[in-house]
């Protein structure tokens, strides 16, 4: 074995053990949370969903999460790094989750942008009642059918304008860095949105109709507990929840210090994610249940996910209820809010593999990498043609990004390198909550079983019904070729050589030294020796 250039790689830090739960949650407590789950939840058989949905969050969505943190903090890496110092051929996994983290933030970026444009709408109720479907669809976002026009690159100033100052925002926090950057921002937006969403649930509770829309959401259809279909929902909501499988927790875990309880922290974000989304079905069928009343249906005839609940159900309850206003200012303020702090997660993954691969600082990594996604975001978004180009880029990356990327790294690690027993014990040697063969269990055989059959699901399902009724040679763009690509740029970026400046230091038997009990490299610089004679000094 060759010895490396004797050197210390500095790498960022979270202040605290609290700063890194917050920014984990914040990561976790995004748009999906607020939209999705409480039509999932409903559609999923009410309050017997919490059955499927509880069974899913302890033997998939929290062994899922240890077992990203562990990969992190015991490489001390980003994704593509990390995977690289467990095996140098499993770094196309970590670039994989790079290049979905890429896709997944360019169209994230419009959505934070039109919510910040309906805060400042639901103040003076720009749509007008009973206008809500066309104001968002026609005036909003005039929009046009791909069919017809193509990939339109006719500009929307009322998109294209919010969306610059929401670039614009998270580069600053991006550029101050992990400590100052990304954990002060966590510390300062998940208070607040933690408030706005409690005040805009107990607003919601006392809408007219509220006990209806509750009744809705959760009485239990345990009928639905024999439907497979919703416990792979249950299961595929998850994953997705949870952050888990797209680098995210890899990168984050990575800036932990050492002396850190993973699967405490883990067990805290976990179940603060999912208190946040029962909270968030509370507040919004209590609203959607004021707006069946007033519409004199069913709440069934007014339930909806997705940019239908927020941008169109959601403004014409603004419309219709006594101080409305308020209520939209807390909804789309708190999707501001819960958006922002999933982008910044989901950007530094990027940065992360950047700053590692070249060596680079961090402001020149971070501008690097921003503004060509920015330039991205603005020519794809901020066009007639958006939503069409995001609903397809958005399907197609969470079915075969995130999930098939989480299939095949849980096979390679737990199967091919065998490597579940070591993290198993690097998760035990300082955390207050063990793990042992049930873990293994569930990482190596549940998961990749249900991820399977996930993505068999949507592949059969998204090849004998053209996704969205758009043309095929749209699909193949923004969808089929999107994702085939993903997995052709990631082996083609693993076949790079990495950067003498870099922290990648292939010749260190990090498995062999890391595996000491006594190691504890500087806790404020996360510093891993790299050479050989560095590792023999630190060790006596």
């Amino acid at each position: 074995m060759a010895t490396a250039t004797t050197q210390t790689n500095k790498r960022e830090a979270f202040g605290s053990r609290n700063v890194f739960i917050l920014s984990a949650i914040g990561s976790a407590v995004g748009l999906g949370n607020i939209w999705r789950f409480p039509y999932v939840a409903y559609e999923g058989g009410g309050g017997a969903f919490l059955i499927p949905y509880l069974c899913a969050l302890l033997t998939a969505g929290i062994p899922l999460l240890f077992f990203d943190y562990a990969i992190g903090h015991r490489f001390r890496g980003s994704a593509p790094l990390a995977f690289r110092r467990m095996h140098r051929s499993a770094e196309t996994l970590g670039w994989w989750q790079v290049l979905i983290c890429v896709v997944i933030s360019v169209y994230y970026a419009v959505i934070i942008a039109w919510s910040a444009m309906y805060t400042w709408f639901s103040a003076q109720l720009t749509w007008g009642p009973g206008n809500e479907n066309d104001f968002f669809f026609v005036d909003f976002l005039q929009s046009a059918d791909v069919a017809e026009t193509g990939v339109s690159t006719q500009f929307v100033p009322q998109v294209g304008v919010p969306l610059i100052v929401v670039w614009l925002a998270v580069i600053v926090i991006m550029c101050l860095g992990v400590k100052k950057g990304i954990g002060r921002a966590n510390m300062i937006l998940m208070p607040l949105l933690t408030v706005m969403f409690a005040v805009l649930v107990v607003q919601s509770l006392f809408l007219p109709g509220a006990l209806d829309g509750l009744n809705a959401f959760f009485t239990p259809n345990w009928e639905a507990l024999a439907d497979p279909a919703v416990w792979a929902s249950a299961y595929g909501h998850i994953f997705f929840s949870l952050s888990v499988a797209f680098g995210i927790m890899v990168t984050y875990a990575s800036y932990l210090k050492r002396k850190t309880d993973l699967t405490g922290s883990g067990l805290v974000v976990a179940f603060a994610n999912s208190g946040f989304e029962i909270l968030a079905g509370i507040g919004v069928f209590a609203a959607l249940g004021f707006m069946a009343q007033a519409q004199g249906t069913e709440v069934a005839g007014v339930a909806s996910s997705g940019i239908g609940l927020a941008f169109i159900a959601f403004p014409t309850i603004v419309s219709q209820a006594t101080g409305g206003s308020i209520i939209g200012v807390l909804f789309f303020g708190a999707l501001v809010f819960a958006g922002v702090t999933s982008l910044i997660s989901i950007l530094e993954v990027i940065v992360a593999a950047l700053q590692d691969k070249l060596g680079w600082k961090r402001i020149r990594t971070t501008l690097t990498v921003s503004l060509p996604l920015a330039v991205i975001s603005m020519a794809l978004f901020s066009t007639t043609t958006a939503l069409s180009v995001l609903d397809t880029a958005d399907a197609f990356v969470n079915a075969f990004g995130i999930m098939a990327v989480a299939l095949v790294a849980v096979i390679v690690v737990a199967w091919l390198l065998h490597r579940l027993p070591a993290l198993k014990d690097h998760l035990n040697r300082r955390s207050s909550f063990p793990v042992g063969w049930i873990w293994m269990l569930l990482v190596g055989a549940l998961a990749p079983l249900v991820l399977g059959y996930l993505f068999v699901s949507e592949l059969i399902a998204k090849i004998t019904t053209p996704y969205g009724g758009y043309p095929a040679w749209f699909l193949g763009v923004f969808g089929w070729g999107m994702v085939i690509s993903l997995v052709i740029l990631a082996i083609l970026l693993s076949l790079l050589p990495w950067s003498g400046r870099s922290h990648a230091k292939d010749d260190v038997d990090y498995d062999e030294f890391l595996a000491q009990e006594h190691y504890d490299p500087d806790p404020e610089t996360s510093a891993i020796p790299v050479s050989i004679d560095e590792q023999r000094g630190a060790a006596s």
